[in-house]
């Protein structure tokens, strides 16, 4: 029997000439933290919308916990949603908030108040029952919402883009808390999200969209060390590309035409690709390493590339540099602040070696 409380099976939707969702399958385990993440109009809200039974998919099907959810309303579902605007009541308070979806179901006056306390004591408000949405920050109003959606006990919460009205540095700290409330409460979560990092730091799987399609879906460290096409590469972090041609492969071992790199190596796990297939190379720019000297080392294992710095930009803990080697090529390097003069080290218009290991080069196909 499987253990997926979610199962959505080649789900299409259709909004006039528009195909918003083609064809969409995967699954999702009891108690997991999952991610749609893609640019806007990718399809995934309206994904979790077809989840909710806000939207009606064209083909396919929604299982959830063995049901087909066809034909079941929004408020029969065994979810609940947070939006993206909260949608908080401006004329009750917190508790009033809270209990507001138990009363309307006629859940006795006790049992109510009982629940919203347990809510509240979940999403840290507890002290702030009776205050009104415009006595509380943004990050408390957020609270709220997860708190009133939490009080019905629901087998899957979907929580739509719910971070992106908070400034900078209170998303950071609402990651950690979602992650940590997950588990607490122990019931599956599936978060829509345009932001990579929102993605990567809190759930467990990922799945990458782009044009109505899942392109990948994997855990954070497999989207990002080794993604299936280009999409996913450029669009899970910063990447460098490398225009190639294969010359054949041995086992393990690709190799490869790479522009002014020449011919190299590099591992591949898989079917290697045909003998001269366009394919890229990419190699994440932490993986990089700058210089004003020539490298040591063995060149076959490491690679090296003449440039000159064209700009940088500081971001406190790193520096991104930015360098043209001399054939036209720009990469983007990553540079860790360990002291407090690191980021000054390098100017404008400096000669530099950017060098980096040829196992940490990911072949791209597609």
């Amino acid at each position: 029997m499987s253990n997926d409380i979610v199962s959505v099976q080649g789900v299409s939707k259709r909004f006039g000439s528009v195909l918003a969702v083609d064809d969409v399958s995967f699954g999702i385990p009891r108690n997991e933290f999952f991610a749609l993440l893609g640019p806007s109009g990718c399809g995934k809200t309206t994904l979790l919308r077809i989840i909710a039974g806000l939207e009606h998919p064209d083909d396919g099907a929604v299982i959830i916990d063995g049901e087909d959810m066809a034909g079941i309303p929004p408020n029969r579902r065994p979810v609940n949603m947070v939006f993206q605007s909260y949608a908080v009541f401006p004329h009750m308070t917190v508790a009033q908030n809270v209990a507001y979806g138990l009363r309307v179901t006629g859940t006795p006056r006790a049992e109510v108040s009982r629940r919203v306390d347990e809510a509240l004591e979940i999403v840290q408000l507890a002290g702030l029952a009776g205050r009104k949405p415009h006595q509380l920050s943004g990050g408390q109003r957020q609270r709220v919402a997860l708190a009133r959606a939490l009080v019905k006990r629901p087998k899957v919460l979907l929580l739509d883009e719910p971070l992106s009205a908070l400034d900078a540095k209170l998303r950071e700290q609402m990651r950690l808390e979602l992650a940590n409330l997950q588990q607490q409460v122990g019931i599956t979560f599936i978060i829509v999200t345009h932001d990579q990092d929102e993605a990567l730091s809190m759930a467990d799987r990922i799945a990458v969209m782009n044009e109505g399609r899942v392109c990948q879906t994997a855990t954070p460290d497999v989207l990002y060390e080794s993604p299936a096409s280009r999409f996913v590469a450029e669009f899970i972090g910063k990447v460098n590309l490398f225009e190639s041609r294969v010359l054949g492969a041995n086992g393990r071992t690709l190799a490869v035409e790479v522009g002014e790199l020449g011919a190299l190596e590099v591992p591949h796990e898989k079917a290697g690709p045909r003998e001269g297939a366009a394919i890229a190379l990419a190699v994440r720019p932490e993986k990089l390493t700058i210089s004003t000297a020539p490298p040591d080392g063995d060149g076959r294992a490491r690679l090296a590339v003449a440039a000159r710095v064209i700009n940088w930009a500081y971001y406190g803990d790193t520096s991104h540099m930015y360098v043209r080697t001399e054939k036209g090529l720009e990469l983007n390097v990553n540079i860790q602040n360990t002291t407090r003069d690191t980021a000054e080290s390098l100017n404008v218009g400096d000669a530099v070696w950017v060098s980096w290991a040829a196992a940490d080069m990911i072949v791209l196909e597609e």
